[in-house]
């Protein structure tokens, strides 16, 4: 399929053919939402932890005699059920990270793109930068293409300019071809490819 490339401001700049397999694929939203869960699973840092019986601190001794007190038996201070105690089933430092298979992964990219040029989402740009990394400069062209929630992916090298005065921008979001991704691509309402990022994207997915 065509689509028309325009320059940051908002000027035709011809077109581009996009590879349906990668831009025209079916819009599968639970293999969307398994590649969300497994990024997110990835990025949790699995620290959060509880004391279990055998960490909490304290004698071994029997609290108080077995009979004749009228309260019931105790074996132990550190049970979970006295004051002070160790805590039952309580989370313990894990990695959450779960396995996806390479094919769904790649066919989750490829169907998070497809949404976006379905959508209407999509905008193609001649390039991505700037003679000065001036954020202001960034926001006036922004506003001309009519972006204020915005993912863009720059190609293999983001522009340095560009980078730094997007930096400031709340809403948009720059990366790498390399850092192109489900979870970042869905959380933005427009998804911004500069030519060499549809080119590298197409080389990486077929």
């Amino acid at each position: 399929m065509k689509s028309n490339v325009i320059t940051l401001d908002n000027k035709a700049a011809g077109d581009i053919e996009l590879n349906d397999a990668v831009f025209g694929t079916e819009v599968r939203k639970d293999i969307l939402s398994r590649m969300v869960n497994y990024q997110l699973a990835k990025r949790r840092a699995g620290t959060h932890k509880v004391k279990t019986r055998g960490e909490i601190s304290g004698t071994t001794a029997k609290p108080f005699r077995q009979k004749g007190t009228g309260r019931a038996r105790q074996g132990s201070i550190r049970a979970t059920q006295m004051r002070g105690g160790a805590t039952v089933f309580g989370p313990v430092v894990r990695d959450h990270a779960h396995k996806l298979p390479k094919k769904v992964r790649r066919f989750a990219l490829c169907s998070a793109l497809s949404s976006k040029q379905a959508d209407g989402k999509l905008i193609i740009v001649d390039e991505a930068t700037l003679k000065e990394s001036k954020t202001k400069t960034l926001i006036e062209k922004l506003g001309k293409l009519g972006l204020s929630n915005a993912l863009i992916v720059a190609g293999p090298q983001v522009d340095e300019n560009f980078a730094r005065a997007a930096k400031n921008i709340v809403g948009v979001d720059v990366l790498p071809t390399q850092g192109a991704n489900v979870y970042d691509i869905l959380r933005r309402d427009t998804l911004v490819l500069t030519r060499e990022a549809v080119e590298t994207l197409e080389a990486r997915l077929t």
